[in-house]
């Protein structure tokens, strides 16, 4: 399939972008009709988007350049050229919480309670983005005889792509019907969040043929561990205030 999607001013537009626009767009529509429910300032949610996604851009980048630097160490022109793909979700993560934190200090904000509302969001948009991975030829899996399995290159492989794509859009309806039908406390949201997106990228992970790695071992699952024990921890310490609150 044809990555451009379009061509403006002589300028290809990748369907890459396309989709993760797409899903951002769709993400923050979510989170705004959140932000009505609970009594969120919506203002505030929007000026944490205006900095929170380019950073998280960033983020991605740089991770990805980070654990291919034996690449990009000899082509150093490639490092800003995120027109073909080379974007890392957990990047993107990492880069978010940290804006996300900082943004709340200074605007005296529930970091927690911030979080809660655009991770349903952030699960979409990957579920979204993940088939820009489809159009690229890329993040796919091993061989396989499985009857949905793609052709890449001349060979059948697992698209582990469409595996992800399915789990993160199980994860947004479920974030999204557990905070609407359950009482809930600020970052359980979050903490259940880390804990589905986490172990199910742990799984998919162990398929694909592209993974970044380090020291041996696959990067992302690495992170997928630290992500699910981090939730866990987080769930752990909701309950443990809310009880010694009743009591």
């Amino acid at each position: 399939m044809d990555p451009v999607a379009f061509t403006i001013f002589g300028i290809d537009i990748m369907w890459y972008g396309v989709l993760i626009s797409l899903g951002v767009l769709l993400g923050v529509i979510f989170a705004l009709r959140e932000c009505k429910r609970i009594g969120f300032k919506e203002d505030d949610l929007l000026d944490f988007l205006l900095v929170a996604i380019p950073s998280a851009i960033v983020g991605a980048r740089a991770y990805y350049v980070i654990f291919s630097w034996d690449y990009y160490s000899k082509n150093p022109g490639e490092i800003i050229n995120i027109r073909n793909g080379g974007l890392a979700i957990h990047g993107a993560l990492i880069a978010g919480v940290i804006v996300g934190v900082l943004f709340c200090r200074i605007r005296k904000i529930n970091v927690l309670k911030l979080l809660d509302i655009v991770m349903p969001s952030v699960a979409l948009g990957q579920a979204i983005g993940r088939w820009g991975n489809f159009i690229n030829q890329e993040a796919h899996g091993g061989p396989t005889n499985l009857p949905w399995g793609i052709m890449v290159n001349g060979q059948k492989v697992h698209p582990t792509f469409l595996y992800e794509s399915i789990f993160d859009f199980c994860i947004f309806l479920f974030l999204m019907w557990f905070r609407k039908n359950k009482k809930t406390t600020d970052g359980q949201v979050l903490g259940l969040y880390l804990i589905l997106y986490s172990a199910g990228r742990f799984l998919v992970e162990g398929l694909r043929t592209d993974s970044l790695m380090f020291l041996g071992m696959r990067v992302a699952q690495l992170i997928s561990l630290a992500s699910v024990l981090a939730g866990v921890l987080l769930l752990l310490y909701i309950k443990k205030k809310n009880n010694s609150i009743k009591n």
